[in-house]
């Protein structure tokens, strides 16, 4: 018997069970479909998140004075550890791993605009802070370092404080008093889709030169509050490689100045994004590992179904099995009829189950979603796991059923009411 031969047989089986073959085939369309969708929502998700953790900043840490919980040098443990603009310029001058750096000092104060007033928090930065802190300019400029150097009564606005400030009205190049102040709006930030922050979110400031902000917004003089006192200092690593040095290099240079163990976990509050994203990177692979599992399993209960039918088949067929081996059929000859049959509804199926997850995919990709709708990405990984588990299913689901086909002797088939 042709190749030909089998398929048009084959052929001419599915026509006279349509519903049939179409419920088959369905399910391994939807099995290969779902390994790709499930997947790729999977993998969607990782590099949506990680986006996200870069609008707060690349490679960031940051550090916020403690209370030490060892002795060290005849000191009592139980000290309060203040951080001030001295340590910024300390850090900056001698962690080489350090790549960039800047205090933060913020203060909670009343606006006014030539619009409406408000009373946001306005953070005194140093320039480097706008770059690996992610702020955008939807107009004007950035802070510079001449404004940090003359201590310049400029003001970048965040997003919200922009709309609350100027009610969508030009704001570059206008004046807000700020606690009495003039301060003069050089930019605008973009919006920033954060879903994290530390303080709060970047689109509720004011950004001003940290010099300005000293001089002008002086911390009140209470307990735990010094000379140049800061709320937290800021910084970028150079190297991801060499992380957790760049840390303990900080920590080191800290304990130096203020007396405390470097290895005093509570002598300095640290967030540390990378270890963040290390843990959130773990958590969605997991997710991804059990989308792909829940799929992968689907796509075997697909092979389930197409081997069930397939046995079906077998002995709806008994008397035409034993009609044609009568005849002069070969046990090979059967055997390859129905494994024919079945590896030509997986093949068609999969192919199909792929063109539709991949199809899917692509269409999602240039749909408008919600924020927290990730866009699925097509996984290498997941098509060809797909493709593998596939071939399983048209071996597994079609040799057994052909076998037993094959086997059957013509006195029994033609027996077979």
């Amino acid at each position: 018997m042709t190749f030909t031969e089998i398929f048009r047989q084959a052929f001419a089986t599915f026509r006279a069970h349509k519903m049939r073959t179409f419920l088959t085939m369905f399910g391994i369309v939807w099995g290969i479909a779902s390994v790709i969708l499930l997947v790729g929502l999977g993998r969607g998700f990782t590099v949506d998140q990680k986006k996200h953790m870069e609008t707060l900043g690349k490679d960031l840490v940051i550090v916020w004075g403690g209370r030490t919980s060892s002795q060290i040098g005849g000191l009592a443990a139980g000290r309060e550890i203040s951080l001030t603009i001295d340590d910024a310029r300390l850090v900056r001058n001698d962690c080489y791993l350090v790549k960039n750096i800047s205090p933060e000092l913020r203060r909670q104060v009343p606006e006014v605009s030539s619009f409406n007033s408000a009373s946001r928090a306005v953070v005194g930065v140093w320039p480097a802070y706008q770059d690996f802190r992610s702020l955008k300019l939807a107009e004007g400029r950035l802070l510079t370092d001449e404004d940090e150097r003359d201590a310049r009564r400029v003001v970048v606005l965040g997003s919200a404080a922009h709309q609350q400030l100027f009610s969508g009205q030009p704001a570059v190049g206008a004046m807000v008093t700020i606690k009495g102040m003039p301060y003069a709006v050089i930019g605008v930030l973009e919006k920033k889709n954060q879903n994290s922050n530390y303080s709060g979110p970047d689109n509720d400031y004011l950004f001003a030169p940290y010099s300005a902000v000293a001089r002008d917004f002086p911390p009140p003089q209470k307990p735990g509050i010094v000379k140049g006192y800061l709320d937290d200092i800021v910084f970028q690593v150079a190297d991801p490689q060499t992380h957790d040095d760049a840390v303990l290099q900080v920590r080191r240079t800290l304990g130096r100045v203020h007396h405390f163990d470097p290895i005093d976990k509570d002598a300095l509050f640290i967030w540390d994004t990378m270890d963040g994203a290390k843990i959130l990177a773990k958590i969605f692979d997991v997710v991804t590992i059990f989308f792909g599992c829940v799929a992968i399993v689907t796509l075997c209960l697909g092979g389930i179904g197409v081997m069930n039918i397939m046995l079906v088949s077998v002995t709806e067929r008994t008397r035409e099995i034993g009609v044609r081996k009568a005849m002069g059929a070969t046990r090979s000859d059967i055997l390859r009829q129905f494994f024919a049959e079945s590896a030509l509804l997986t093949i068609v199926s999969g192919g199909l189950g792929l063109a539709f997850g991949i199809g899917t995919c692509l269409a999602i990709a240039v749909v408008p979603l919600p924020d927290f709708v990730p866009h699925p990405i097509i996984s290498t990984i997941s098509v060809v796991a797909s493709v593998l588990t596939l071939s399983l299913i048209t071996l597994t689901a079609g040799m057994y059923p052909a076998q037993r086909a094959a086997e059957m002797t013509p006195v029994e088939s033609l027996r077979y009411e």
